[in-house]
């Protein structure tokens, strides 16, 4: 019951910020079906035993990496999440602390990630990502049947493709950023980009296709990657 108060609570609190910057919502919703518990589980016998009912268990088999993972030291598993077609795991590991001695700033551009300081700049190409949104686009764009309702999921299968891919690479570039500052005991500082959204919109004198290529941006990702992984 707390975790679906505590996602509802999210999903408002998501659609506040929205109206508070001036962007369009729609009513509040729920997009899958799932259920998400913090109580009475426990990862047994190479699996996830959830309970269904007094005396009976409903055990979900995980894969070996999820096994390797959640058997560290120090590694708990403090919720999950399951769909249709998928088990999440929400875990809570001990790190120790870092003590920095010099900061390091990364710039998120859209076809590349700049890190560094006055002394040296280091450039991850992200030039993919923009590659790949380009070609989803046309590709969707290239439909061609009366169904809007195929089309729609149609179009949604390749946006879910492009979103892992994108993130795919996203993570990667992000895992070396802070794999380099950890080594040297750099904290990473990052800019403020809020409300970036808006100088992108129609009417500020910009094309349609630069409009669509900058909103396609993925800055967020890659700040929330580099705060995950820090």
């Amino acid at each position: 019951m707390l975790c679906a108060i505590s996602r509802a609570a999210g999903i408002l609190a998501a659609r506040k910020k929205s109206l508070k910057r001036g962007f369009a919502t729609r009513t509040p919703y729920a997009v899958r079906q799932q259920l998400v518990s913090c109580y009475r589980f426990k990862a047994k016998n190479d699996g996830l035993e959830i309970p269904i009912a007094r005396g009976r268990h409903l055990s979900i088999p995980l894969t070996r990496h999820t096994l390797d993972v959640i058997s560290q030291p120090g590694v708990a598993v403090r919720s999950f999440t399951l769909t249709r077609n998928r088990l999440s795991l929400s875990i809570a590991r001990d790190v120790a602390p870092v003590e920095c001695t010099s900061t390091v700033g990364v710039d998120c551009n859209l076809r590349n990630l700049t890190v560094g300081d006055d002394r040296e700049r280091r450039h991850y190409d992200l030039s993919k990502t923009v590659r790949i949104a380009k070609t989803t686009v046309r590709i969707i764009a290239s439909f061609r049947r009366n169904d809007t309702r195929i089309i729609t999921e149609i179009a949604s299968k390749y946006g879910q493709r492009r979103t892992a891919r994108t993130g795919h690479l996203l993570h990667v570039a992000t895992r070396m950023i802070v794999a380099v500052a950890v080594q040297q005991r750099r904290a990473i500082v990052l800019e403020d980009i809020r409300g970036i959204r808006c100088l992108y919109r129609k009417g500020n004198g910009q094309g349609r296709r630069y409009r669509g290529r900058m909103n396609g941006w993925s800055f967020g990702e890659a700040q929330r990657a580099d705060r995950v992984q820090g």
